[in-house]
């Protein structure tokens, strides 16, 4: 290949995991970091990116997942992908941008791919990082990374549960600011007096019970990451004393004369809609502005349905209860729920069956009723007419769903359903249905 020598040189000044391939995959260049990062060795003009990094011999669109390079080929422009990449330390995720190189007439002469490890997730259960690895999910990943390479404010939306806090510390935690404080502003019920006492702290004799100075959260945070949880419930006229904070990062301390500055990163959040609030004249037009460089949208649990096995695994793994495993009907029943209240609700029933069951075995039967309904409820609303069907055919109904998608054994499943096996024998036979197990 032509140029060789120019792509290495290139290749060796990137401090990130890169290499140059041709339109066929074929690794012609790596650097240093490349070789350190996967435990398959790289024989240049020989090895293809997909053997390297997914230990797979097709390309990673064979299995569901977008190719940076394809997109490359045919927009002649930069793309970029999540990927989950077979790295020497195990599945992780990488943020790949993936280059066109073109020699001086403008012709391509191959592709420089750059990987970005993100440490904050994963696929697996591994404390402290978010766990997933759903379409929606990884489209969020892209944005956290993106976001946390510049200082820009970012706003984080989405419903409630849905784990803000969470990836507000993600983007300061990849973020060249993760050595400094990461302090939390819970903006939902502060008083004018206690926003200005807790965000800029006060002096001595400030009023009274103020025997001694304080320091604000705002100085505590200087040269680290403030995360305004729920920005939108800050009052309408308290939102021009933060508007003058982030546009200043300057403020006085309560009764004190003297002006200081705090280098901070700005994360909010909200699961409101901000822009509906402005519109209705709850919400400063230009605070809103300032506030939301960059949104990043948290997808609901609802839209992250592929992931609840995972998290499932996740939450009772750093339990009191990792002892416990559900059961396969009862991760069914799970991952087919609503969750209105997102990742935060999916803790609680997990904690709720767990302490429940009397097994190792966590069955169907042990969750919450507003789960247990949720079949009952699916085989109800398959009825479109508006005539009241008897309970037999509902029995019917809701039975001959379970024998179309029930993988256990009839014991376990007369366990979940409780009742005796020879009951369920009994109503199978009644109406003509049978287990594919049986």
């Amino acid at each position: 290949m032509n140029n060789t020598t120019v792509v290495q040189s290139m290749i060796n000044a990137i401090d990130k995991p890169a290499i140059f391939i041709s339109p066929d995959y074929v690794i012609h260049a790596v650097n240093q970091a490349y070789i350190e990062t996967y435990d398959t060795q790289v024989i240049l003009g020989q090895s293809r990116c997909h053997q390297i990094s997914h230990h797979s011999d097709e390309p990673c669109d064979k299995h569901g997942e977008e190719c940076p390079l394809q997109q490359c080929q045919s927009t002649q422009r930069a793309a970029n992908a999540v990927h989950i990449h077979s790295t020497a330390q195990g599945k992780s995720y990488c943020d790949i941008l993936m280059k066109p190189i073109k020699d001086s007439s403008g012709e391509i002469l191959g592709f420089l791919e750059i990987l970005d490890a993100i440490d904050y997730a994963s696929t697996e259960s591994k404390k402290g990082t978010m766990v997933g690895q759903s379409a929606p999910f990884k489209q969020m990943l892209n944005r956290i990374n993106r976001a946390s390479q510049s200082s820009i404010a970012v706003l984080l939306q989405g419903e409630t549960g849905a784990g803000k806090e969470l990836v507000a510390k993600a983007v300061h935690q990849a973020s060249s600011r993760n050595d400094k404080p990461f302090v939390v502003i819970e903006c939902t019920g502060l008083s004018e007096n206690l926003f200005e006492s807790e965000l800029f702290g006060y002096e001595k004799g400030a009023f009274t019970g103020a025997t001694t100075s304080k320091k604000g959260l705002i100085e505590i945070a200087h040269g680290g990451t403030v995360f305004f949880d729920e920005i939108g419930d800050v009052p309408l006229n308290m939102q021009v004393k933060l508007l003058r904070l982030l546009e200043t990062q300057c403020y006085r301390a309560v009764g004190g004369l003297k002006q200081k500055r705090s280098d901070f990163r700005l994360v909010s959040a909200s699961h409101k809609n901000l822009l509906d609030l402005v519109e209705k004249g709850e919400f400063r037009r230009d605070l809103y502005y300032r506030i939301a460089g960059f949104p990043i949208y948290l997808p609901s649990l609802r839209e992250r349905h592929d992931d609840i096995p995972g998290l499932v695994k996740h939450f009772i793994k750093y339990s009191e209860y990792k002892h416990k495993k559900f059961s396969v009907n009862a991760l069914t029943l799970l991952s087919r729920y609503a969750f209105p209240g997102n990742i935060r609700e999916l803790k609680n029933i997990i904690e709720q069956a767990a302490l429940i069951a009397n097994e190792d075995t966590i069955h169907s039967n042990d969750l919450p009723e507003s789960v247990q309904l949720t079949v009952t409820s699916d085989v109800v609303n398959t009825n479109t007419d508006t005539e009241i069907v008897t309970l037999d055919d509902m029995e019917c109904a809701y039975l001959s769903q379970i024998c179309s998608q029930y993988q256990g054994s009839p014991a376990e499943l007369a366990i979940t359903l409780n009742i005796s096996v020879r009951t369920l024998y009994r109503k199978l036979q009644r109406y003509g249905l049978k287990l594919t197990t049986l």
